[in-house]
């Protein structure tokens, strides 16, 4: 406490000083409307800049919980567009309970490789989130690859960027189907084989999944057609571009078949029968 009064005493002039000095600012600032103006001018923009940091820091930290809200809300208009898909004639009370085949899941990419002959993405759900293998997995843009390998937590899909992945894929003006390879070089671009020479192809064209598998429903994009010609087999291998940046992915969809092990019963019972 002596400290303290020997502080103020030694101080006293330059203490006096700078209170007649505050009293001075505010009483200028009170009679006078342009020192008043300037000074709440300068309040504001200083506290303006102090709260706008603060938005910029707060929604970063906010940014992923708003990708989920947007994930979950994607997941609901994509089952309702298989639901409109399906929906037989007639009138509908309500399209976001129309029946879809598909259910959809988010995850969030934790490892991606695109420079290898077979590549691997990893992503941060797994059998306790219901992933399991052989479920389809796609971005708003386009495929991604086929969960083929899964543990508790995590789940490892085998990327469309691998030797061992082909994809029932389709020209979505003409409906050729074809398959859709990758050939280990560009990761921006891959290969449709096998579309008969009389398909008539167009630089550009559109290419989308084929439906005719039990994982990816038809109609998901893929990519356009970069360039084609005929191979030994007197059909088109087409160059398509990518819509999917594989070098950098974030967030996706697991696509699961709700009717795929009644399909793959049925038709295996088929092939047994014959």
């Amino acid at each position: 406490m002596q400290q303290i009064i020997f502080f103020f005493i030694r101080n006293k002039n330059f203490l006096l000083f700078g209170l007649l000095f505050i009293i001075a600012i505010t009483l200028t600032i009170r009679t006078h409307s342009y020192h008043k103006n300037t000074f709440i001018s300068s309040a504001n923009f200083f506290s303006g800049g102090i709260y706008n940091i603060k938005s910029e820091v707060t929604g970063y930290f906010g940014l992923r919980t708003e990708n989920q809200k947007l994930m979950d809300e994607n997941i609901r208009l994509r089952e309702t567009i298989e639901g409109l898909r399906r929906k037989e004639s007639g009138p509908v009370l309500d399209s976001t309970i129309l029946p879809s085949p598909y259910t959809y899941r988010s995850a969030r990419v934790i490892n991606n490789t695109y420079s290898k002959t077979r590549n691997y993405i990893t992503l941060n759900k797994g059998t306790a989130d219901g992933v399991a293998v052989d479920l389809g997995v796609i971005t708003t843009k386009g495929i991604v690859g086929i969960v083929s390998n899964t543990s508790e937590n995590f789940s490892s899909v085998q990327s469309i960027l691998n030797f061992n992945s082909q994809i029932n894929a389709k020209l979505k003006k003409t409906e050729h189907f074809g398959f859709l390879k990758w050939d280990g070089k560009d990761p921006n671009t891959a290969q449709l084989i096998q579309i008969p020479r009389l398909a008539p192809l167009v630089v550009g064209d559109t290419i989308v999944t084929g439906g005719k598998s039990t994982i990816f429903p038809k109609g998901i994009l893929i990519g356009t057609i970069e360039d084609f010609e005929l191979g030994d087999d007197d059909s088109y291998i087409i160059d398509v571009a990518l819509f999917n940046d594989m070098t950098n992915l974030k967030y996706v969809y697991i696509i699961e078949n709700k009717h795929s092990e009644e399909i793959l019963q049925l038709e295996t019972e088929t092939e047994d029968a014959e």
